[in-house]
Formats: C-alpha cells, structure tokens, sequence
C-alpha cells in the first residue's frame, strides 16, 4: 500500500520539504528544499496605539500565497491569522485602533473582512467577482472599495470581449452600521489606485481613456455626495503611490521629473501644485508612509541597499541611522519604526526601533534558514568599457578549490536591481555556492537604485552597453585568478533570463545557460502581453520603430548560439508570454544546440507553487553540474 495515498500532492511535498531542509548535515551542500525555505514579510502596519503591528508573510510552505500575522509589539509574540490553503493581505486598522480589516478568500472570491479584538474575522463584501483594494474613512464609519460589477466578465467562462467598460472595476462605498451599500462615480474611468482626502471627498489615481495601453493616468477628485469627478493634477508618467497627508491637507505620489522607465522620485503638494521633495535623496524611493503632518518617512534604494531616510519641510532628508537593508517598514504615530531587515549575512528578521534609537528584533521569521551556512558575498565596484561605475556582488564558496566555475546571475526588470539580503534570486546563487561555485551578480546600467542617468543608460539598447557591463565585470572576476574561465555559466529570470538568452548569441564563453521566462523577440512580446506601457518606453512600437525591436530581440542573432540552454516558464505567463520561450526552444532545437524546455501550468510569471520550485532549483543545479563540473 502507499503510504502516501491518503494525501494530496501539496500536503506529501510539505512533507518533504521539511524533512529535506532540516535532515542535511551542515557540512553538506544546500538542497533546494534548504535554500528555498524562507520567508519575506512585507505591508507592515502599526495599530493607532503603536501595541499591535499587522504584516504580511510569503514562504513557499504556502506556495507562497500571502499570510496574514499579527504581532504584539512589547514581546514580539506573533500568531499566523490566515487558514491552511487562503491567502490574506493588505491589512489595514481602524481609525480608533479597535478593528482589523484586510483582504481574503476564506470564503472564495476575495473580500474584505473585519476582526475586532477576540472576535472571528466576518466578511464585509460579497462580490461576485471579488475586491481588489479597499481603505477606511477618516471617521471609520464606512469603507470605500474597488471591486467589478457582478455582470462583468469572470474570465473563465464564455466569450471574453476585450475592453468593455462595464469590466472595468468601480468604487463602492458601504456604511458599516446598515450594510448598505452603493457605487460611487461615473463610469468609464480606469482606476488604479484611490485614498480617502478627507470625509466628503477620495482622490482617485485613473484614466479616462482606459482603451488606450499607455501611461494615462491623471489625479481626481471624487465627491461622496453626489459622485462627481473632478481633475486635480496630471503628473509625469508613469506616477503611482498615492498618499494622503494624515490632516489631509496635502498628498503625495511617486512620479519622475524624466517621465519614466519607474515612478522613483516622491511629490508632495496640494492640488495640482506638486514638488519633487525627494530629489535631495538623491536615490529612488520605493516606499512612503507619512504618519503624521510633520514629517514623511520614505524606503530609498541605494543600490545593493535600501535605506530610511525622514524627510520634514523646510529641512534636509535626515537618513535613519539602521545597521541593516530595509526591506519594508511602518512608523507609528508616535515614532518607533518596525522594519524588515537583512543583508548577505542576514536573512530577512522583523526588528522595532524605539524613539530612542534602540533597536530589537522581534520573534524569528525565519524558521529553518541557518545563516551560519551561507556563503560569504563581497561587493565590489568596476569600471566598464566607457569608465561608467558598475556596482557588482560576488558569492564564493566558503572553503575554495582550486579555481572554481562561475554562474553569471542577471536580474529581472531592468529597471531592478540585486539587493543586500535573501530572495529567490539569492536561494538560486546560494544553493550553487554551497556547491563550490563562485556566483557572480551585477547592476548593470538600466538598473534602479543609482542615478536618474544610470537608469535610462539601456533606453533601445538591451544588449549593448548592459551586456558590455556584465562582460567587464566577469572579465574582472577572472583577472583575481580563483576562477576557471573554461566553466562560465549565466542564467536570470525575465529581463535576467532575456540577458542570458542575448549572452549566448554574442559569445560561446558561457558553457551552460538558465533561461527563466525571457524575451525573445521583442516585437511579438509586445503584441501579446499584458501592460506594454514599460516597453514602449524601452523602444516605442514595432510599427513605428520595427528597427530598434529587432536589433534589441535575441531572435535576430539566435544562429549564432552554441551554449546549452535550459529554458522555464509558467504557462499561464501574461508579463512574457510563454511562446517566447517556446519560440527559443524551437530556433535552438532547429539549430542542433543541446536544449530543455519545462513548463508549469497553472502558473504564471514567477511560479509560485513549492512542488514547482523544488523541481526547477533541482534542474537548474543538475544542468549547471552536468555542464561545468569537471568529468
């Protein structure tokens, strides 16, 4: 008899994977169950009174669905609200502290519930096709949400007819006290994202001309009363991050004084009277909270780290002296900060800076991850071809032997970066690097968290002046003389993985590649995804600029490539579609290059199942091994 029959495929992998990641000895290489079993915690939010502080986790135990915890700030107690097999997110608190609202599908679709204190979690909403985002009134006596009409097309059943306006997502209001609930506005609008100006009054970030797939938003003025909209602001494009000041007398977004690739720069103003306040940072901010009038804090990205800076009027930015990255953070009203924080030696831990700059870490997110066995990583800087300043980390095994083979890793985006700390792309370098690898990860130009310049330096040029600093930095590496330059590898995801794919077409170097739901030809990508808008940034169109598409896809120099190439991607993919990959495995296998293909259904561009994971990290090892071990 098997002894698994009785449980389901989710429950024998758990099984699995705990027993895998805590059976090695630790003398022993990393598996993938190992390197994969971590945690991320994220939308940190304090209670009013600063005692409570609600967050979000993502592990992999949970095919990385999001989990709802709650944390009690003085002993740093934390209890895990979500049930087995849901996912919750986006908590929010009341104004007056004493209820807990947040999005989940305990009981489906997605819908907004309510807990108060000892209570069960009730659902607020029932739409038929579920809420996307929701936020309290200043009074606390209502909720206002963002959910599709009931009539709107589900997407799994029937015709799908593109663009109708009745698909687009509305803004409801329902009072708590009577349950009655009613839409507000007019129809038409595209909305992205909306915050609560003040009680008669939402601020609505959308466009009036939602057909059109360019950056087209503008800030409204929505009247509760009688749902009339008015034009408050047009800022640059692409803006996003709408906040509002806690007296409402202000409000803020991200947006770009250079009109793209990324919203990076912080505007504060009233009405369409905004102000770049961020530019004395000097770096891009990737996350606000602005607790109280005084003053707002904001998460800056300086290149392999990201830091807290408090920016109050009339005054410089002060940087908030924290001895970590700050992956995430909240701020309560009365000035103690609870971050996320990590580096290469420090997977992700919740910590709590007091007022008086005293800083604890609160119970351990991380279960099973041993930081005593991650491999070292250095950073270093280079200068590239044109003396540009290239920020780069090497990962090396912590006892080496002889020269070593090397595994290039290339970030998505591009307009990402590699950061100080443990995420998916670090699991995949240090399961390598436990395996005597050396793995190499650089911030090539395009990438954010340096200058305005820096991130628009690969504007219709994805494989030049970027792939010339990934060359120039490995060429650097070589030159210490610990690595073997007959065992290079490259591999990366999306934009790494569209890298990886152009590498191979400019040099036979790389013996061995790891293709992720890349990009391989640019002009078919673009007519078949979701959201072009980035793209079009990068090179316009293909009927206007079919040039520049193609000098910038890997399909126009694929018959050039030799290297043996692993390909992945989620088959449900809308961000690269998965004929991309299928359409490199078809040209390498025509041109009799050794290759592999592997598709996951039901998953989309970063595949989230654990069973999934596990078997890509246990590939990705097996064809690097099989390719640059030494026979």
């Amino acid at each position: 008899m098997n002894p698994w029959a009785s449980f389901g495929r989710s429950a024998v992998c758990a099984v699995l994977f705990t027993l895998f990641s805590t059976l090695s000895p630790a003398d022993q290489p990393l598996t993938p169950a190992q390197v994969l079993d971590y945690s991320r915690a994220g939308d940190l939010h304090f209670s009013p009174d600063g005692r409570k502080l609600a967050y979000v986790v993502y592990t992999y135990r949970q095919d990385w669905s999001p989990h709802l915890w709650l944390m009690d700030v003085a002993t740093g107690a934390a209890r895990d609200l979500t049930p087995a097999k849901k996912a919750e997110r986006l908590p929010q608190w009341s104004p007056d502290g004493t209820k807990l609202a947040f999005l989940s599908n305990r009981g489906g679709k997605t819908q907004v519930y309510i807990m108060a204190a000892g209570a069960n979690a009730v659902a607020l909403t029932a739409q038929k096709n579920g809420v996307k985002s929701f936020h309290w009134s200043p009074d606390g006596k209502s909720i206002a949400y963002l959910a599709q009409d009931d009539d709107a097309q589900d997407g799994d059943n029937g015709p799908q007819v593109a663009d109708r306006e009745g698909d687009l997502p509305r803004l409801w209001l329902i009072d708590l006290a009577s349950k009655h609930t009613r839409k507000l506005g007019v129809i038409g609008y595209g909305i992205d994202e909306f915050q609560w100006r003040d009680g008669a009054h939402l601020l609505i970030a959308a466009t009036d001309t939602p057909r059109i797939e360019e950056d087209t938003n503008s800030i409204y003025s929505l009247s509760i009363a009688d749902g009339s909209v008015k034009l408050v602001s047009r800022p640059p494009q692409p803006f996003g991050s709408l906040i509002v000041s806690p007296d409402g007398a202000q409000y803020g977004l991200r947006s770009t004084e250079a009109h793209g690739p990324n919203a990076r720069d912080l505007f504060v103003g009233t009405d369409n009277d905004l102000k770049d306040v961020s530019a004395p940072i000097g770096f891009a901010i990737a996350d606000v909270r602005w607790t109280d009038p005084s003053a707002i804090w904001v998460r800056a990205i300086d290149g392999f780290y990201t830091r807290l800076y408090r920016i109050a009027p009339n005054a410089p930015p002060v940087r908030i002296g924290l001895p970590l990255s700050v992956e995430a953070f909240d701020v309560s009203r009365d000035g103690v900060v609870a971050f996320v924080g990590g580096d290469f030696a420090h997977p992700s831990q919740i910590y709590i800076r007091e007022k008086d700059g005293r800083i604890r870490e609160t119970t351990a997110l991380q279960q099973s991850l041993d930081a005593a066995r991650l491999a070292p990583v250095t950073l270093f800087h280079t200068r590239s071809f044109d003396g540009t300043d290239i920020e780069s980390a090497l990962m090396t095994p912590k006892a080496r032997r002889g020269k070593m083979p090397l595994v290039l890793l290339v970030h998505g985006g591009p307009s990402s970066n590699f950061s100080a700390g443990y995420s998916w792309e670090i699991a995949w370098g240090q399961m390598l690097a436990s395996r005597g690898y050396e793995v190499l990860m650089v911030n090539p130009r395009g990438s954010n968290g340096y200058s305005e310049d820096f991130l628009k330096a690969n504007k219709g040029d994805w494989g030049g002046g970027d792939y010339k600093d990934l060359m120039a930095v490995l060429d650097a590496v070589i030159a210490k003389g610990h690595t073997d330059p007959a065992r290079l590898g490259i591999g990366g995801w999306s934009y790494g993985g569209e890298m990886s794919e152009w590498a191979i077409t400019q040099s036979d170097r790389f013996k061995a590649a790891v293709v992720g739901a890349g990009v391989y030809d640019q002009a078919a990508e673009f007519e078949t995804e979701d959201g072009p808008q980035g793209d079009e940034w990068y090179f316009g169109t293909p009927w206007e600029h079919p040039d520049v598409f193609a000098r910038n896809s890997p399909s126009s120099t694929i018959a050039n490539a030799h290297t043996p190439t692993l390909i992945f991607d989620g088959a449900d993919d809308a961000e690269n579609p998965v004929g991309q990959a299928k359409g490199l495995y078809r040209a390498l296998k025509h041109l009799g290059v050794e290759t592999a293909m592997v598709l996951y259904p039901g998953e989309g561009h970063s595949p989230k199942l654990l069973a999934n994971n596990l078997d890509m990290f246990t590939r990705i090892l097996d064809w690097y091994d099989g390719h640059l071990k030494k026979k």
